[in-house]
């Protein structure tokens, strides 16, 4: 069987057209360099070389020169694609986002990974929790980026942040004491929360355990921004994400205020397969969104 080796020590003959220089070039003894050619001339049965005073290749090593500087050239060019790949956020990454995260955090994130990782070719899916991680089971996402925790089997989570919750109310509601919220605000109005299948519905019912479950309007609303206008209108109030406050907290009729300590908040990372090859791409991802992460409000 023709090997690498083989054709490697017959390309520097061929170029260099004499035995001393080429074992020279490939850093082995000259009698090394010799027997690899000769072993290569009889896989193929004919001669490459008439040797003599000066080197010469035959008709046939004319040709298999060429063949072998386009082989050589190619596995060249195969190790240089793989190195690449093995760089970190190069080729293609497919993330999931959940629809509390996409709109707001992704304006602030792409620019940067454009920026800094120009080879990556991102392609980005924005659906519930639980179709993202069923898409991560079965291979048709790379990772996903969603609040945590996640217990689900083969699936490893990389924790980036916490995004903490601010009570958003009507502004011509009863202005509170003090300039934080407490939890028995909650019961002063009907709490609107995004309908069934959004994680950030479940965590606000967690953190609002101890609630009358009559007092939650999920209203069939699907986005962040709904709720907002809804709490502007004086339909009730809401817990509103700290990274989507730059978008949905300028509404006019909306009055923001953080909660008292310990203050409710949602942890954001991100998720993939414990098998994935792709830890250092996820890695670089995640240092990416949490430079990149909006400024806390005040």
């Amino acid at each position: 069987m023709i090997s690498t080796k083989q054709l490697v020590y017959f390309d520097a003959v061929a170029r260099l057209k004499h035995f001393g220089r080429a074992a020279e070039d490939c850093a082995v003894s000259q009698p090394a360099l010799s027997m690899q050619i000769q072993e290569l001339e009889r896989e193929l049965g004919v001669p490459l070389i008439e040797r003599g005073r000066s080197i010469t290749l035959t008709a046939a090593g004319e040709d298999v020169a060429r063949r072998a500087a386009g082989v050589l050239h190619e596995l060249a060019a195969m190790r240089a694609a793989v190195a690449e790949q093995r760089a970190p956020l190069s080729g293609r990454l497919r993330l999931g986002v959940i629809p509390s995260i996409a709109p707001y955090l992704l304006p602030a994130v792409l620019p940067r990974l454009k920026a800094e990782y120009p080879k990556l070719e991102l392609r980005i899916r924005e659906t519930l929790t639980d179709y993202l991680l069923a898409q991560l089971e079965d291979g048709t996402l790379d990772v996903a980026l969603l609040a945590l925790p996640i217990a689900e089997a083969g699936i490893e989570t990389l924790p980036l942040f916490d995004d903490a919750f601010l009570l958003a109310s009507p502004a011509d509601s009863p202005k509170p004491r003090g300039r934080r919220a407490k939890l028995d605000q909650l019961d002063a109005a009907p709490l609107l929360l995004l309908e069934e299948g959004h994680c950030l519905r479940e965590q606000a019912l967690s953190f609002c355990s101890l609630r009358d479950i009559e007092n939650v309007d999920s209203f069939g609303a699907s986005s962040l921004s709904t709720l907002v206008q809804m709490v502007a209108a004086g339909l009730g109030q809401t817990l509103l994400p700290e990274m989507s406050v730059g978008v949905e907290g300028t509404r006019e009729g909306v009055r923001l205020m953080r909660f008292q300590a310990p203050e409710p908040s949602r942890q954001i990372g991100l998720a993939f397969r414990k098998t994935s090859p792709l830890r250092a791409d996820f890695d670089a991802l995640g240092a990416v969104i949490s430079e990149a992460r909006t400024a806390p409000a005040t």
